[in-house]
């Protein structure tokens, strides 16, 4: 089987993040899209042996928040982003990378298990990923926490700390893959 390459166009990779502290009520549960990344899978017969993923770090791009006391308007988004992208110091560390080097069958797809590499920092991390046969395609989901505090970033705060961005970070990816491609 020829290896597969996948990008925005087969899918989409996002971010959710929680909010925590005293006033909590009043901050938003991020949802954030990566807008740049490639995902490679490459095969050992019918067998998937690596899968790699490359996310540009300045694609994030802030989608929605809910709750909060008010909607998030589009300077507050680009705030949002611009202390992402302070966080992730995505000037130094243009890129974020998980590289599963053991792909094992799981009952709903596969389990990878590799490094994750956030801001230098290199850490393992097992993502379960759930395949699904539609015919002539598969579709692959799947969802894991990254811990932001793990890979060296502080969650942002504001109003001396009584409203935090949660430290546990929801990763969800879906993507849609033809068999003969």
């Amino acid at each position: 089987m020829a290896d597969w390459t996948l990008d925005p166009s087969d899918g989409e990779l996002q971010l959710r993040t929680g909010v925590r502290g005293r006033a909590a009520r009043m901050g938003h549960r991020l949802t954030i899209a990566m807008t740049r990344w490639r995902a490679t899978v490459t095969w050992s017969g019918r067998d998937p042996a690596t899968a790699e993923l490359s996310v540009e770090t300045d694609s994030l791009e802030v989608l929605r928040g809910e709750g909060g006391v008010k909607g998030l308007s589009g300077p507050e988004k680009t705030v949002i982003r611009s202390n992402a992208m302070k966080s992730l110091d995505a000037a130094r560390f243009p890129r974020i990378r998980f590289l599963a080097n053991v792909v094992e069958k799981s009952v709903t797809g596969y389990r990878l298990t590799g490094e994750l590499e956030i801001r230098g920092m290199a850490r393992e991390h097992v993502i379960d990923l759930r395949a699904e046969d539609l015919g002539d395609s598969w579709r692959m989901s799947a969802e894991s926490t990254v811990r932001q505090s793990d890979y060296g970033i502080k969650p942002y705060s504001l109003l001396m700390g009584s409203l935090q961005v949660a430290d546990d970070v929801t990763v969800s990816f879906t993507a849609v893959h033809a068999k003969n491609d």
